[in-house]
C-alpha cells in the first residue's frame, strides 16, 4: 500500500509500525550490548550510507554517554568513521573488504560486532558478519525490509519488518538510543 507523504501520515506510518515490532527482540539486542560492555569486551558497528551514520552515532553515543553516568569504559569502535582504513581496504583489496579487514584487525573472541542494514544484502557488512564469526565474536544484526542474507547469519537481530528505508533508519536509530537509556540508567523525559 502506498500513501501519499505529509507529515501527518508518517507519523502516522510510524504509529503503525511501532505496535508491529517485536519488542522482546529489542530488549534481546540491548541485552546483548549490555553483556558485552559489561565482560568488557569490543563493541564493533559497521553499515553503509545511512546506516554507516547510524552505528556511527551509536558509537558517538554509548562511548561518551555511558562513560560519563557509570565512570567505565565503553569499549566501541565504529569502522565507518576511519577513511584512511576505508579507502585503503577499498583500493587495495575490495570496497567488499573494508569492514572484515578492520574486524580481522581488532576482534577477539566474544566481541560483539553490530551490523546495521536497511535491506540486509550490503556484501561489505555479510563479509564483515563472516570475518566476526571466524574470529570467535558475537553479532548482532539491526536489519529492515525482509533481513535479506543478513538476519540468518546473525546470533540476534532487532529486525524493523518494512521495506520502506527511511522507517527502519529512524527505528534503527531509536535501537541505539534505548540501549544508551538502558546503559545510562537514564528515565524517559516527556
Amino acid at each position: 500500500m502506498s500513501t501519499p507523504f505529509t507529515v501527518s501520515n508518517y507519523l502516522a506510518a510510524h504509529a503503525r509500525l511501532a505496535q508491529q515490532l517485536d519488542t522482546d527482540a529489542f530488549q534481546k539486542g540491548i541485552d546483548m550490548v549490555r553483556a558485552a560492555f559489561e565482560g568488557g569486551k569490543k563493541i564493533l558497528t559497521c553499515g553503509n550510507g545511512g546506516s554507516a551514520s547510524t552505528a556511527s552515532h551509536y558509537i558517538t553515543d554509548w562511548n561518551k554517554m555511558v562513560n560519563l553516568a557509570t565512570g567505565k569504559k565503553f569499549r566501541g569502535v565504529c569502522l565507518c568513521d576511519n577513511m584512511g582504513l576505508i579507502t585503503a581496504y577499498g583500493n587495495d583489496l575490495s570496497y567488499a573488504d573494508v569492514f572484515a579487514g578492520q574486524v580481522d584487525a581488532l576482534m577477539d573472541e566474544d566481541d560483539l560486532l553490530i551490523a546495521v542494514s536497511g535491506s540486509g544484502n550490503s556484501p561489505n557488512v555479510l563479509k564483515a558478519i563472516d570475518a566476526a564469526r571466524h574470529a570467535g565474536g558475537k553479532v548482532l544484526g539491526v536489519v529492515g525490509y525482509d533481513g535479506g542474507k543478513m538476519k540468518p547469519m546473525c546470533d540476534h537481530s532487532v529486525w524493523v519488518n518494512s521495506f520502506d528505508m527511511q522507517m527502519c533508519e529512524d527505528v534503527h536509530l531509536m535501537f541505539g538510543h534505548m540501549v544508551m537509556k538502558t546503559l545510562c540508567s537514564t528515565p524517559i523525559q516527556e
